[in-house]
Formats: structure tokens, sequence, C-alpha cells
């Protein structure tokens, strides 16, 4: 590759902001890998620029927000773009509440300027640390049986093609690609702008009681999941135990309960310590989750705590440590059978129906419960992971990784846990760390999965935005020419994997040699129409 040849062609006006040596890594710090570029576009014709030099000189892009994700979807050795420059408001309709924003914007900023117009986001899932345009590319949700995942308030989207080309989408306007691009895995393009329907900001009034895993079983038809409009619910299994969070709007002031101890410093870095141990000596965990909810809620069914918060914070939980997260969908009604059976295999029970041991085998607390309905959505995205006909159950299987280390239950577990939920007719959540799922299987959960490869290869024939994950779960055709495939991964100093690819069998290196940064001011064609024509060639 010939970086200095590719950008000394280009109008030296538009910067090619990149640095070289970064290291990326998720969130939790599960992966870890070391893109050629680390790219951070302030403009819409420098983001051209890029897929342009990309191009020609044959690197894919992948994309990054906040790294979220606990799973290898943004790792590459390629060239890594993130959006974080991209994160203006543009437009704001008073009479409508719809607004328009760059797609970078992370969502706590989003949030908090929608509130300056007396606005809000419906929904939201338990942080607000991604952006517009990674929340939408994975279907993050929240838990509510009246929202559904965060695509559903998405109205339009400008996507930057392989091809350098800006096109829009919508429900009227190309909708097979606004389908597409609703759930788009950063496989399609880059989306540039999102036209968001926005509400009327709220409070919400919330309370969380401890309740026995049988009445949240027995009280799942009644109302559990419809009485107010946000429910969740925390499940410590050993306790057979659950805590129950439910929230509704409200014109109350704010109030936020006296904080407990437990809730600052001194608890997280306790129970942090105390995970670690548990790490050599599994078999206190039961105890672990004992002691916390005794010393937080005390072991009294029915007590917890009220409050009234602002909704953009009080829909928010804190995800305290890194961790690995395998969350799940199946149908709403078979919930009770999916706990119970869960329980039942985790405390050792006879009649659990999973062919696989847990003995000797402890897991954290908690297991996340959550709901959400899309089946009234229209257009539906293509990869929406939900129930196509009514509201589906999140089960989230969390382990926590205490400084850093893995658990040693997880691949058991995991392997037990994703049994059950295909059993349920569950879909993975595109974000987590599912294992033991197949291409197979991922195109028989998803009947018009299809029709999503079938527009992501008109629009990006030769897999400029595909890497390994996709190639692994969802592509079957012959190997495109610019997607990235991995070569290994190893223990990455410090816990987790690192990761290692390369693009058309080429190994990746740095072209920037000892250099940390690099600031090229090179550009694209100096005129936009002749950029956007010269972008649909290959040199």
């Amino acid at each position: 590759m010939d970086l200095q040849k590719e950008l000394s062609s280009f109008d030296p006006h538009i910067p090619f902001h990149a640095s070289s040596h970064y290291r990326h890594h998720t969130w939790a710090r599960t992966f870890h890998s070391y893109p050629e570029l680390y790219i951070q576009p302030h403009t819409i014709f420098e983001l051209q620029k890029v897929v342009t030099v990309a191009r020609r000189c044959r690197r894919r892009i992948a994309l990054v927000g906040c790294g979220h994700s606990p799973s290898d979807l943004t790792c590459t050795s390629s060239w890594l773009v993130n959006l974080d420059y991209f994160e203006e408001i543009l437009d704001v309709d008073e009479e409508t509440n719809v607004v328009v924003m760059q797609a970078g914007i992370r969502l706590h900023k989003l949030c908090r300027i929608l509130r300056q117009h007396g606005l809000a986001m419906p929904n939201l899932g338990s942080i607000d640390h991604q952006s517009i345009a990674g929340a939408i590319a994975t279907a993050t949700h929240g838990s509510s049986t009246r929202h559904g995942i965060i695509s559903q308030s998405v109205l339009a989207l400008k996507v930057l093609l392989a091809n350098g080309r800006v096109v829009s989408c919508s429900k009227e306007q190309s909708p097979d690609l606004f389908r597409a691009a609703l759930v788009s895995l950063g496989a399609l393009g880059i989306i540039t702008e999102v036209t968001f329907q926005a509400v009327p900001a709220f409070n919400i009034e919330w309370a969380q009681t401890l309740h026995p895993l049988q009445e949240i079983v027995g009280d799942w038809e009644k109302d559990l999941w419809t009485q107010t409009e946000f429910t969740r619910v925390w499940w410590m299994p050993y306790m057979k135990r659950c805590i129950k969070w439910r929230a509704d709007k409200t014109t109350k002031e704010r109030h936020v309960p006296v904080s407990h101890f437990w809730d600052g410093a001194i608890g997280f870095h306790t129970y942090h310590a105390l995970l670690y141990i548990a790490q050599w000596i599994p078999r206190i965990i039961p105890l672990l989750e004992k002691f916390v909810m005794n010393v937080q809620y005390g072991f009294r069914d029915g007590k917890g705590s009220t409050g009234v918060s602002e909704g953009q914070t009080g829909l928010l939980m804190n995800c305290m440590y890194s961790q690995f997260v395998n969350e799940w969908a199946i149908p709403l009604h078979r919930g009770p059978e999916a706990m119970t059976r869960l329980s039942a295999w985790l405390n050792g029970e006879a009649n659990s129906s999973i062919p696989f041991s847990s003995k000797g085998l402890y897991v954290h607390a908690p297991i996340e419960v959550r709901v959400t309905d899309t089946s009234s959505t229209t257009p539906r995205p293509y990869l929406d992971n939900t129930v196509p006909d009514g509201p589906s159950l999140y089960l989230n299987a969390t382990l926590y990784r205490p400084y850093n280390r893995d658990p040693p239950c997880r691949e058991r577990y995991y392997e037990a846990f994703e049994w059950l939920m295909k059993d349920m007719g569950g879909r993975p959540h595109w974000a987590k760390n599912f294992s033991s799922v197949t291409k197979d299987e991922m195109h028989e959960m998803y009947p018009e999965m299809g029709d999503w490869v079938r527009i992501r290869n008109e629009v990006d024939p030769e897999g400029m935005f595909v890497g390994d994950w996709h190639r692994r779960l969802i592509l079957s055709e012959d190997t495109l020419p610019l997607e990235e495939r991995k070569v290994t991964s190893k223990p990455a100093s410090g816990g987790g994997t690192d990761w290692f690819g390369e693009v058309g069998q080429r190994r990746l290196t740095s072209p920037q040699g000892s250099e940390e940064s690099f600031d090229m001011m090179h550009g694209v064609e100096a005129e936009k129409s002749v950029l956007i024509n010269r972008c649909r060639r290959v040199s």
C-alpha cells in the first residue's frame, strides 16, 4: 500500500485525520486489536475521502463508537473509523418533535440537547455511552412492552456507501435499504445522519422491591409486564429471589432516595475484590449473592426503595465491572418455562431437561430480565431479533470479569444457556457474547436474512465493510476482495484476547513506522461532483 501516493493526488484542503499504533479494545476489554489506521473524520468530505482512499489502497473499514459490545464485532487490523466528531444536532422540529442529527453523537449528549428543547428519547437501554449509529446498528433496546428496539423511532437515514456516495433511505425512499440499515451490523456502509422521532421530556416514578422467583413467575400472565410503562427484573438464581423494578411517567418533582453506602465506592470495590476471590473459590458465589442482597435490600420480600428521576437518567443502570454478556430474545409467554428450567439447572435440580452438567459450576448474579415489543413496527428491520408476532423477553446471562480476568464457568454456562435459548425459539442479541450459534442456525432464525445479505452485497460488492464476525455468522458466498479475515488470536497482556486479521491474504502492518500519529493534509478530488463520480471506480 502506498498511502502517501494515493493521498498526493487529492485536494490538500480536505484533511485525513488518522493515527497509527492505536490499540483498540472493547469497553469490557474482552477483545483487543491493532488497526493499521485509526481515523476520526470531522466532515462528510473527509469521510468520503477515507472511503475512496481505502478502496484504492484495498483496505477494509471497520466502524466503532464506544466499543460497548464485548464481542469481536469491531476488531480489525485494517482501518478503524470513529465518528465522535459527527456529533451535531442538525434540526429540531418543535411541532413534530422530529430531530435530525449526525450519527456519531453519543446518547448522553443527545439526551442532554433534547432536554434543552423539552424532548427525550422514548426509551433507553442500560447505558447512554453508545453513539446513536451504534445503538441502531446492533438492535439496542430498553425494557417495556410499550416500546420496541431503538430503531423503532428512526424515520430516515443517510448512509455513505463503499462507492463514496451518500444515499438517503426511509420507509418511503429505498425501503429495502432502510430495513437493512436499521440493524446494519456495520456491514452496509457508514451511517452519517439519523432522523429520529423524539417525545416530550418526562420524569419517571420508580419502585424496586425484592420478591420470590415463584411470585414473579406466578404474576407473569397477570400484570407483571403491563401494569407500568417500564419494567425490568434482576434475578438472583441461588437465592431464587428477584428485584422487580417498575416505573411510570409522572409530573412529580424529582426525588432521589437516600444513597446507601453500598452504592458508593466502598460497595463497588468490596464486591469487586470478592468476585476476584471467587475466581479461585467459585463455591462462595452463592454466599456473595446473599451477602449483597442482605446489605442492599435485606432478606425480607417486598423490601426496596422508590424515587422520582428524570427519564433519561432513571432508565439507566450501572454496568459496574468488565463483563461478558450473553442475551437472547424469546417469546414473552415462554419466560416462566425458561426461567424455571434454568433455575433448576443452576441449582442442581432434576427437572431442567438441559443436557449438560452443572456440577461444580457457579455463575454471577443477577440474570437480567427485560421485555420489548416491536411486532407492530413497520417497516420491520430485516435483522430485528425480537419476536415478529408479539412481545419478546430478553434473558441476559452476565458474567463479571473482575480485574479483567475471565470467569472459569463461562464456557459450560454459556453452552447450556444457549442450548436452552434455542429450545425456547430464541435469537441472540447481535452485540453480545454468544458462541455456539452456527451460520445455518442463524439463517433459520431469520427468514429474511437472505434479503439483508442481498442488499448488503448490492451496496458493498467488494466487502469493504465486511469482517470475520460477519463471515462467521452470516455470509455464505465466496470471500469478497476487501473483506477481512481473522488470522490468529492470543491472550492479551492484562486480560482479554488480542485479535489479528488480514485483507486479501495480506497481513497488515502500520504504514507509519514508529510514528504514533499523523494528520495528513491531503484530500479527495477538489470538487464534490468530481469526488462522487470518481468514487465509483476502483483504481
